[in-house]
C-alpha cells in the first residue's frame, strides 16, 4: 500500500578525512542523542535520456533499514514529498505500477529501468526531544556507485541532515553552521543520483543564457511535479499555474532573445493548460471567499440555503473541470507540450546573442509598462484595464526575480516588493469583480427556485462591489 511523507533535509559535501564535530550542541535539555550503523543498497531507475533526473524526480529500491520499499522523490518547493510502496510491489527490477503511473507525465513515453546502484555505509546519529519525537536524524555516508553494466562510478562522502517530526527550519540552520565550521560545503548536488551519474553543470557565472535556462527549468520542474501530484489526486494547481505564468511571463518579457515561432506556439500551450486549471482553482477561490464572507453577516440576514447552493453549485463546476484537466494528462496535446518543455530545457532556441545587459534593460521596459499600464487605469473605470495592469505587474515582478543576481541587491529586493505589492492590490479587484459576477449569476438561479431568493446573494453581491471599489481607491494611493 503506497504511503507518502514530506522530506526536508540539506546536503553537504565533506572530504575523506573530515571530522564529525560534537553535536551536543544541538541536543535540547533532556533530549537524547543515539547512534547506528547500517549499510544501504539503492537501485536507481530512470528513462535513458535521463528524465526523471531533469526534472529533480529520483526513483529507487532500497534495502538495508527500516526505510526498506520504493521510494519516489518529488520536489515540493524546499521540501520533497516522498512517495512509498513496500518491497513486494512488484518483480525486484520492474518498477511497481502504482509508481511508474504517477510519474507518466514526467517520463514522457520513455521506459523505466535500473540507471544505477548506490551502496552506502551510513552512520545515523538521532537527535530526539525530551518527549522521545525525533528533531532530526544526520547522516554520515560513504558512498560507493556501480552504474548500468557493471561500470565503477565515483566513491565519496556526505553528510545530511533530514528533519523528523519535531524538526524545524531553525534546527536546519544550526546544524549547518555547525557542520560548515567543521569545513563542511553545502552540496552542490541535490541527490547521491545526480552525483553519481555526472549530469549536473559545472558551477558558471551568471550569465544571461544560464539565468534563462535555470529559470525556465526550475518552473519546469514545478509544473512536472505538479502533473505527479494530481495523478494521485492531490491538489497542486496553485503551484503548477504559479510556474506556468512564471515561464509564460518569461517568453512574453524576454521574447526578443528567442525564436518567434517556437516561442508564440510554446506560449499559447502553456495558456491552454494553464485556463484549464484555472478553472478548477477559480472554483476554490471563490467557495472559500463566500464561505468567509457569509460566516460575517448576522445569521438573520442568511434567508434560504444559500451556503448549500454556492457550495453546491461551484462545487459540481470544480469536479466537472477538474475531470476535464485530468482527462487532458493523458492526452496527445498535454504530451505534446510536455515534450516541448523538455526540448527547450535541452536547448534554448535563442535568436542572436543573450547578455546579462540585455536582460536587465529587458526587466526594466516590463517594470516601466507596468508602472504606466498601472498609473492610466487607475484613473479610469475600465475594470479590464485594471485587470491588464495587474498581468504586466505579475511579468514585471517575475522579470525583476530573474534578473536579480545581476542587479544592485537592494534595487532588485525594492523592484520585486514594488510589484507585488501592485499585483496583490489588483488582484483584490479583479477577485471582487469576478466574485460580484458570479453572486449575480447564482443570485437569479435562486431567485426563480421555490424555496430560495436572492436577497442574501444581493448583500454579497454589493459587498464585492464595494470591495473592488475599496482596492480601487487603494490601487490610486500606491507610490510609483
Amino acid at each position: 500500500m503506497e504511503s507518502i511523507q514530506t522530506e526536508r533535509e540539506d546536503k553537504f559535501d565533506v572530504d575523506a578525512h573530515f571530522e564529525l564535530p560534537t553535536l551536543a550542541s544541538l541536543v535540547p535539555t533532556d533530549g537524547a542523542l543515539e547512534s547506528s550503523e547500517t549499510d544501504l543498497i539503492s537501485e536507481y531507475f530512470d528513462t535513458v535520456g535521463h528524465d526523471l533526473l531533469r526534472r529533480g524526480i529520483t526513483l529507487r529500491r532500497r534495502t538495508g533499514d527500516s526505510d526498506n520499499g520504493w521510494h519516489a522523490k518529488v520536489p515540493a518547493e524546499k521540501a520533497r514529498t516522498e512517495i512509498r510502496l513496500p518491497l513486494g510491489s512488484g518483480a525486484d527490477d520492474v518498477v511497481p505500477d502504482e509508481l511508474a503511473d504517477v510519474l507518466r507525465g514526467a517520463v514522457m513515453g520513455g521506459q523505466l529501468s535500473a540507471v544505477a546502484t548506490l551502496t552506502t555505509r551510513r552512520t545515523v546519529h538521532s537527535v530526539s526531544d525530551a518527549d522521545g519525537a525525533v528533531i532530526a536524524e544526520i547522516a554520515d555516508d560513504e558512498v560507493s556507485v556501480v552504474l548500468i553494466g557493471g561500470a565503477t562510478g565515483p566513491r565519496w562522502r556526505e553528510v545530511e541532515v533530514e528533519l523528523g517530526p519535531a524538526g524545524s527550519e531553525s534546527f536546519l540552520k544550526k546544524a549547518g553552521k555547525l557542520l560548515r565550521g567543521a569545513g563542511a560545503r553545502l552540496s552542490a548536488h541535490p541527490s547521491k543520483l545526480d552525483r553519481a551519474l555526472s549530469v549536473v553543470r559545472e558551477a558558471q557565472a551568471d550569465t544571461g543564457l544560464q539565468l534563462l535556462t535555470d529559470y525556465l527549468d526550475e518552473q519546469v520542474q514545478a509544473i512536472v511535479a505538479g502533473d505527479v501530484y494530481l495523478r494521485r489526486g492531490l491538489d497542486p494547481i496553485h503551484s503548477t499555474r504559479v510556474a506556468i505564468r512564471r515561464y509564460r511571463s518569461t517568453l512574453r518579457v524576454f521574447g526578443s532573445v528567442f525564436e518567434d515561432e517556437p516561442a508564440a506556439h510554446l506560449e499559447a500551450e502553456l495558456s491552454w493548460y494553464a485556463s484549464l486549471l484555472g478553472e478548477v482553482r477559480d472554483r476554490q477561490v471563490q467557495r472559500a471567499r463566500f464561505a468567509a464572507a457569509l460566516r460575517e453577516l448576522p445569521s438573520e440576514w442568511v434567508l434560504g440555503p444559500v451556503a448549500s447552493r454556492i457550495e453546491n453549485d461551484l462545487l459540481a463546476e470544480q469536479i466537472r473541470h477538474r475531470e476535464t484537466a485530468m482527462a487532458e494528462l493523458d492526452g496527445d496535446r498535454y504530451r505534446e507540450l510536455l515534450t516541448q518543455l523538455s526540448a527547450w530545457s535541452r536547448g534554448l532556441p535563442i535568436d542572436g546573442e543573450v547578455n546579462d545587459r540585455l536582460l536587465v534593460k529587458l526587466a526594466h521596459k516590463a517594470g516601466k509598462k507596468a508602472i504606466d499600464r498601472t498609473k492610466s487605469a487607475v484613473l479610469g473605470t475600465d475594470d479590464e484595464a485594471l485587470h491588464r495592469a495587474r498581468k504586466a505587474s505579475k511579468r514585471a515582478r517575475y522579470a525583476a526575480e530573474l534578473v536579480a543576481p545581476l542587479v544592485d541587491k537592494k534595487i532588485s529586493k525594492a523592484n520585486v516588493k514594488r510589484f507585488k505589492m501592485i499585483q496583490e492590490v489588483l488582484g483584490e479587484h479583479q477577485d471582487a469583480v469576478i466574485a460580484a459576477g458570479i453572486l449575480r449569476t447564482l443570485g437569479a438561479r435562486a431567485g426563480t427556485t421555490a424555496g430560495e431568493n436572492g436577497f442574501t446573494f444581493g448583500l454579497l453581491f454589493e459587498r464585492e462591489r464595494r470591495a473592488a471599489e475599496s482596492a480601487r481607491d487603494e490601487a490610486s494611493k500606491l507610490e510609483f
